[in-house]
């Protein structure tokens, strides 16, 4: 995070994302104790006592031929805080998601704003649907920053006026651009973990391309980071059968 005292007003720009994992309940034990009740019964719970990596072969297999409900008996629960557009964009994915963000109506947004980092590629090039995108020249990231910081410098300025006109937060708040930042907690469990990875992010293992924005791929790349430590037997199952959610 920068300060940018360039007038009276400061405002902070960004180009990171933070990801904190703040609670869990989820490890490669839940998969198969849920998936051997239904040939096992009550003795499924024996999973629990044991060393998953005996059976490493189940949850593969389990990936492998889609059979999906085993990995939903987990939870992780994140803090987050990335700009409003990528929550926008995370929050079409609700089978398995529960959020809860920071409310404009209720407190004072802070002046702290997005702008691309010196490797964000700015340029995109070719058609709808089969464009890729590329490096930007220094004077173009040079005109993004100066842009940027000029329209949010005037707009929480406007902000700031209507809120010490006495006018509601709901109302001020609308002058304000997707680029300021917001925090949410975000909770899911494996499954759906899965389905938003394999959307949101490009891996060279995934069966199906995909082609996110890069500010959501970073908050997907942080969480996988987590899941992965919590479930490594389960992430390396996704992985070796094409980063497609069961």
């Amino acid at each position: 995070m920068t300060d940018t005292p360039a007038d009276d007003l400061k405002i902070d720009l960004r180009s990171d994302v933070t990801v904190e994992l703040v609670k869990s309940s989820a490890t490669d034990s839940d998969v198969l104790f849920a998936a051997r009740v239904s040939t096992v019964g009550e003795q499924s719970l024996d999973e629990l006592k044991k060393d998953p990596e005996r059976s490493k072969g189940l949850i593969n297999y389990l990936m492998r031929d889609r059979h999906g409900s085993p990995f939903e008996h987990n939870s992780m629960t994140f803090f987050i805080s990335a700009p409003i557009f990528v929550f926008r964009e995370f929050m079409r994915h609700r089978v398995g998601w529960s959020y809860n963000e920071e409310s404009g109506r209720y407190r004072e947004l802070q002046p702290v704003f997005y702008v691309p980092g010196q490797d964000r590629k700015l340029v995109q090039q070719g058609r709808p649907g089969k464009y890729v995108f590329v490096e930007g020249t220094t004077e173009q990231h040079d005109l993004v920053s100066r842009s940027m910081e000029d329209s949010y410098r005037q707009a929480y300025r406007t902000y700031q006026e209507m809120l010490a006109a006495g006018v509601a937060r709901e109302v001020a708040r609308a002058v304000l651009p997707v680029g300021l930042y917001s925090s949410m907690y975000a909770t899911c469990n494996a499954r759906s973990m899965m389905h938003f990875l394999g959307l949101r992010t490009q891996h060279e293992l995934a069966k199906v391309p995909s082609f996110p924005q890069r500010e959501i791929e970073m908050v997907g790349q942080k969480m996988e980071e987590e899941w992965a430590r919590l479930m490594p037997l389960t992430h390396a199952a996704f992985n070796a059968n094409g980063r497609v959610a069961p």
